[in-house]
Parts: structure tokens; sequence; C-alpha cells
């Protein structure tokens, strides 16, 4: 159960792990035109927005998270969505009128790649639920399974601006299992954080780590056995849903369930990959089975290939200057990202892989910005915002509902103190669906899980 401080309202730090929109290729079909469904409606959203009157934000200037920037705008919230964007607004005579003067407001900022919840606060092995190594493939496993709402990380993550998070599992597996996008609110049970519609992720890791974890455990143990690993699993994907298909189904398969998932477009395939050789085959591996790759995860060798991933329409998922940490990591640069946003058609994104990168992204992107301007590169802030907004709701196959600050998409708004791309910026408030979230001047509007209150409680002396 979670409590809150109003009445309106009520430590994932293990490295792990990946444009496409959900459903764009199905080649698996029952008949000619009946596509089969292998995601099914089991463990459904049940996330309700809560209920806020009309909210106009005036005066400020806005990035509306598609390269525009305006100044002087208004933002109009209605009914939990987008009302209108610009000068001299119709507004409702109920509205709650914020002064944006001197302000900043951006969509609300998307983290693709998190492990809240599955490597929560405080991190014992107790709490450790990311990793189900027990095979190199696991896709029948669901990360949204080992959520746990209560983490304080959620609540520190919304204040650092983020309302919309992909939870994924780790990186152990070749195949790690089924990611989930969550609304970044508080509530008693993960179906009522998940993001109403948004497809799944599928978890995918190349390289160092699925050879550390079972080279000694029956393998795979190299670069070419992790391939060959995801070739069989494919292949028996394939087959399952010719089965399926058929006359005489047979018994149903959790694990092929979800890679045939991925075959059809339902789920979104995400990976883990460092280097750009492999990134280059895991793009070869997509064409052999006819899949697309939604995103390509920390990549720090993905400005090798900037060309070819913009040609091609998949994203990558970058830290702003992690590099070195390990062998795959060692040819990084620090403007990794700002390569990889030139291309026509590119779709960097900014992501965190940490409880406590996630609390800062827009600092990290402002690294980026910094890191490209010594470089020669000028990034302007309406085009960087895309990195954490727009290109990442592209990832997620979210687009059309979040991640741009248009008429008719979901008021996952940011309110900040000044352009959110200083070392000074902070976000003052925070709506999720129109409804304000967090107010850094308000305790009140900020929450607190039952966890972190037993903690401050018993440290306080009340036991």
């Amino acid at each position: 159960m979670i409590r809150v401080l109003s009445a309106a309202l009520c430590v994932a730090i293990l490295g792990a792990c990946a444009h496409g929109t959900a459903g764009t290729r199905s080649t698996i079909s029952a008949a000619e035109d009946t596509p089969l469904d292998f995601t099914g409606e089991v463990y459904p959203s049940r996330y309700q927005a809560v209920a806020a009157a009309p909210v106009l934000i005036s005066g400020a200037t806005v990035l509306v998270g598609d390269g525009t920037r305006l100044e002087a705008a208004d933002v109009l919230l209605e009914n939990g969505r987008i009302a209108a964007v610009g000068h001299g607004l119709a507004v409702p005579a109920d509205a709650t009128h914020v002064d944006g003067r001197g302000k900043w407001v951006t969509p609300g900022i998307i983290d693709v790649h998190s492990h809240l919840g599955v490597y929560p606060s405080p991190g014992t092995q107790s709490h450790s639920d990311g990793n189900e190594m027990t095979s190199p493939v696991t896709a029948q496993v669901w990360a949204e399974h080992s959520v746990w709402p209560q983490d304080p990380g959620f609540a520190a993550a919304l204040a650092g601006g983020v309302t919309t998070l992909q939870i994924l599992p780790g990186s152990a597996n070749l195949v790690g299992g089924r990611g989930v996008t969550l609304k970044n609110v508080p509530a008693v049970d993960v179906q009522g954080m998940k993001f109403p519609d948004a497809p799944y992720g599928l978890k995918m890791a190349c390289g160092e780590n699925p050879k550390r974890v079972y080279g000694q455990r029956g393998g795979p143990a190299t670069r070419m056995g992790n391939v060959a690993g995801y070739r069989a699993a494919f292949i028996e994907a394939q087959e399952y849903a010719r089965r399926r298909g058929g006359k005489e189904p047979g018994k149903r398969d959790l694990k092929l369930d979800t890679l045939a998932g991925a075959l059809s477009g339902e789920v979104l395939v995400h990976i883990h990959c460092y280097r750009a050789d492999e990134i280059a085959v895991m793009m070869d591996l997509a064409k052999e089975f006819e899949f697309e790759i939604a995103a390509f995860h920390h990549g720090v060798e993905a400005y090798k290939l900037a060309d070819r991933l913009a040609a091609e329409g998949t994203c990558a998922a970058l830290w702003a200057d992690w590099w070195g940490f390990k062998m795959e990591a060692f040819d990084g640069i620090q403007e990794n990202v700002a390569i990889v946003d030139r291309p026509a058609n590119s779709c960097a994104i900014v992501h965190s892989d940490s409880a406590e990168g996630i609390q800062r992204l827009n600092q990290e992107s402002a690294k980026v910005i910094a890191n490209a301007r010594r470089a020669g590169i000028e990034i302007a802030p309406e085009r960087a915002i895309r990195w954490l907004t727009e290109n990442a709701a592209r990832s997620l196959g979210v687009l059309e509902q979040t991640g741009t600050l248009e008429a008719g998409k979901m008021a996952d708004v940011v309110l900040w103190n000044g352009n959110p791309f200083s070392v000074y910026a902070l976000a003052e408030q925070v709506w999720i669906d129109g409804a304000l979230m967090h107010d850094r001047a308000d305790p009140a509007r900020q929450p607190v899980s039952d966890f972190r209150l037993g903690q401050d409680s018993v440290q306080g002396g009340v036991r």
C-alpha cells in the first residue's frame, strides 16, 4: 500500500542491458488477414488518472518536444490531456493558473531503461529480482512480476521530472524476458502503474554479460555462441507460431509466446549491446528473422554506425559519457549521442540504467550538449529535449499518447525553474495526465511510500 501526504495523491544500480512502433510488422498469422495474438489480455493495466481541474501555465519558454521552441507561451491542460499550446489561449473559468514567466516547460521525461522496482532500494539480495539466471533464454519471465511499487526510487525519479519509464529485466541472459512501461505514479500494485495499452518490450543482451554468466554453466561461452543461441530461439519461435496458427496448435509455451510476439511486432525488441560489430550482427539477425529492433541500449560504439541506425529507423538509447568499465565499453566517446543524433531520421535517446542517473537525466543530456560544443557541434535545447521525450516515446511505441506537448496527448508536463539543461535546473512541478503529482515547494505534493514512511518513523524514534 502507498500512503502520501496529500489527499489528492497519495536501487537499480546494477548495470544492465534496447524505433519502431507497436505492431508495425506481423508476418505470422493463422489466416491470411488474421494475425495471431501472442500477448493476450492477461495482467491488464488498472491505471486510473487522478482527476484534476484545468491548469494554465502561462508565459513560459516551451519546448514542445518535437524540435519546436516557443517563447512567452501558454500550455493548457484539461481533462488529463494537452488542450492547447500557444498564445492567447481560451481558458476555462475554473482553471488553476501557474505563472511560468522566466521558467521553462517540457513534456514529462521518459526513461526507456530502468530497473526501479526490480532492483529497488535498499539494494539487498532479497530485493534482487531483475535477472532470472536459470537459462540463457528466459523470455517467459515478465519484469512486471518483480516490480515493487514501494521502491523509493520512483518518487526520486518523479522529482527529476520522470513521468514514464520502461522497467526491464537485467542483462545476464541472451533473452532476459519482457519489459513493462509504467506511469510514474504511486500505486498499491504494478498494474496500477502500467501505462495503458503500451506494448511490451523484449530484453535481449549481447556480448560479455551472457558469456560471463553462462561460460562455465554449459554456454554460451563465446560471442558466436551467443548468436547461435539467438538463432535457435527464434527458429523455435517460428515453428511454434506456425503450430499455433494451424489446426493443432498444441500446448501453449510462455517463452515462445514472447519470442513469437517479437517476430510479429506485438512485442518491441530492446537490445543491450555495446560494440559496433555486435550491433551490426544483431541488425543482420533482425533481417534474417524479419523483426524490428526498437532500440539498442548502451551502445557506446553506436557513433560508428550512426548513418546505418538512422537509415534503418532504429533508435539508440545511450549514456552521456559512461565508458571503460569493461572491455566492450572501452571505445566509448563523449560525443556518442551527438553523433548518433546528427543524421536525418535519427533517433538518439539518453537513458539512465541507474537509480541515481534517472533523477538527473536532464543534466546527463546537458553533458552531451557541452561535449558536443567542444567538438564544434551546437545542439539547441529544443533538439536535445527530444532525447528524453519524443524519441524515447517512439522507441516504446507510445508516441501517439505522450512524448510531445501536442493537443490530445497525455498531459505529462514538467515546469522547470529555468533552462532544463542548466546545472542549476530543478523540476518545480510535475503533472501526470493533468494532475499535479510533484511540487518541490509543497511537501504534501511529494509522494512517499509506506516503506519510506516506516523507515523515517523508526529513525525518528517512533516504533
